[in-house]
């Protein structure tokens, strides 16, 4: 067990190690200065400007932004859509794969426009290499650029006074993937490449098993350079049906530590850019605080479940419950994992989560419910936290008679109407969806478990559908006619109207003039204040899921 804490500690350690200054890099450059890499890149993202035209010059209102952002949303959408229906004519198809059924051509492109990375499909036996790189793994760069360029906007809009522009999507998207993933992404992939991820455009290779005796197909494909970007822009989806669990996808401690890092890596940097662009390093110090320690309590639960409730075997130095992990990973880097990727809005896994213990599996479960603003997604985690931020100021003010305020802009009703929409979307999404899929009549034909497992496993999946996850129980029958429709939607509702709602506090904040800090404005940077956020940010999920809770894995529990 010390060696867990030990591994664990040095891993935080290296994680802020590189977060802040990457935190540092991203601020420079969605401010629009000067980087290193400003000679290299310059020169392309000029190119992209010319090919975008005149509206990658105009400043933008809340409402053009969004705009913008669902005729780009939409456009990938289709094109994914359709190449994935057309696979079968398409190049670099050594397998042969057939297109793919209408039903899951939808529910993979919304996944991957979302930045979800839902599968309902083993990407092996169903996708080619063409398929994989340029339907899914630029979406894993742009759908993460878009989730960092409405977070850059909202903060345009705390720092702005009487203005009605938010920046410019087309650049701040182009700055985001150009400076930021497309360059940390490389690193990444060439790390996991000496690590023997494999990065190929040929066929499945056929070898007998030494088991069987029998002919087996070993696959390969360009994976390394899409797992790279699945982590780093907390997008998730496994070139391969079993994931990060894969050895092909993952194959030695180093390779899972760089990959682990890599999911957390861009939230913390962000966290970091946020203090920086506002200009008051406290208040992102604040929110980084709030993140660890929520990221800590859920690492020391999973971690404790899974040593010490599951099985034991005398004479195994590391035991506990080892179902369903690697052995090359055990207890620790398995419970890393599935926190990190709970916590940060990635989904990919390294162990099958429907084998953690009934409390090892609710703490992943919960902290997608409190709508993964633990450090969180590319973006979108952290105005999700940002919008508990205001909550918090704003339950304050009720409570000392004041108007609240916060980064000098006084909140009004719109911007408590724009909170509500941020935080409460997911959680009512998520229990509407598994409401409709409990009653349905042939429900129990899609899961592989009854009881409180089995409620787990489609509460599991509808908590990762409709917060942008993408991980999954397993347990339960992903691709059928209703989870590819209804996921679809939900995927679809939970990512743009919390992200509009962003841009819309942005815009509405952007009019405002700054007001002067006095002796009656809330500190937003004291304990007193980060434990009034980690309270309210409990209370919301407590209030909204602990009944849905004690159905599943809390029975379960108790159940053994």
């Amino acid at each position: 067990m010390s060696a867990i804490v030990v591994n664990q500690i040095l891993f935080l350690v290296i994680l802020i190690g590189l977060g802040i200054p990457l935190g540092i890099y991203s601020y420079r450059v969605m401010s629009g200065k000067k980087v290193f890499l400003s000679r290299v890149i310059e020169p392309i993202e000029n190119q992209v400007y010319k090919f975008i035209g005149k509206p990658a010059k105009l400043e933008m209102t809340a409402k053009k932004y969004a705009l913008a952002i669902v005729s780009f949303s939409l456009f990938s959408f289709l094109a994914v859509f359709l190449l994935m229906l057309g696979q079968g004519f398409l190049p670099a198809n050594p397998n042969g794969f057939s297109g793919t059924s209408i039903g899951l051509a939808f529910n993979t492109a919304m996944s991957f426009v979302t930045n979800t990375n839902w599968q309902a499909y083993s990407g092996e036996v169903t996708l080619s290499p063409f398929t994989q790189m340029v339907a899914l793994t630029v979406q894993n760069f742009v759908s993460a650029g878009v989730g960092i360029a409405v977070l850059f906007a909202l903060l345009r809009g705390f720092i702005a006074r009487n203005k009605e522009t938010l920046g410019n999507f087309w650049q701040d998207l182009t700055k985001a993937v150009l400076y930021i993933l497309v360059p940390v992404s490389f690193v990444i992939a060439l790390l996991l490449v000496s690590q023997g991820v494999v990065q190929s455009f040929s066929a499945d290779v056929p070898v007998f098993s030494l088991e069987t005796g029998q002919k087996i197909l070993i696959p390969l494909g360009a994976a390394a350079s899409q797992i790279a970007i699945k982590q780093l822009g907390t997008n998730g989806g496994g070139y391969f049906g079993a994931n990060s669990a894969f050895p092909f996808e993952n194959p030695t401690v180093f390779s899972n530590f760089i990959e682990n890092l890599a999911i957390l890596l861009i939230p913390v940097a962000l966290i970091v850019a946020f203090g920086l662009f506002v200009k008051n390093a406290k208040q992102g110090r604040t929110i980084f605080i709030v993140s660890l320690v929520l990221l800590g309590l859920a690492l020391v639960g999973v971690t404790m479940s899974e040593s010490y409730t599951g099985p034991s075997y005398p004479g195994v130095v590391e035991s506990g419950s080892l179902e369903g992990k690697e052995t090359r990973f055990g207890v620790g880097w398995t419970s890393l994992w599935a926190v990190s990727t709970t916590a940060a809005s990635n989904g990919s896994v390294n162990g099958m989560h429907d084998s953690l213990t009934p409390l090892g599996g609710m703490i992943p479960m919960f902290l997608m419910q409190l709508g993964e603003i633990v450090f969180g997604g590319a973006g979108s985690g952290l105005y999700g936290m940002i919008a508990f931020v205001i909550l918090t100021v704003f339950i304050a003010g009720l409570l000392v008679g004041r108007t609240p305020e916060y980064l000098g802009k006084k909140i009004d009703p719109f911007d408590m109407k724009m909170v509500c929409l941020l935080i409460l979307t997911p959680p009512l999404l998520v229990l509407l969806g598994t409401m409709s899929f409990v009653m349905l009549p042939n429900g129990m034909e899609w899961l592989t478990n009854s009881g409180p497992h089995g409620f787990s496993e489609v509460l599991y999946a509808f908590s990762s559908l409709a917060n942008n996850n993408g991980s999954a129980f397993a347990g339960l029958t992903s691709d059928t006619p209703f989870l590819n429709v209804v996921g679809g939607v939900i995927m679809l509702v939970v990512r743009f109207v919390p992200m509009f709602a962003a841009l819309f506090l942005g815009g509405n904040l952007a009019k405002k003039k700054m007001v002067a800090v006095s002796d009656g404005t809330l500190s937003t940077t004291n304990g007193t204040f980060v434990g009034m956020l980690i309270g309210v940010i409990l209370l919301i999920g407590a209030l909204s899921f602990l009944p849905a809770m004690a159905l599943g894995p809390i029975a379960e529990y108790f159940m053994h």
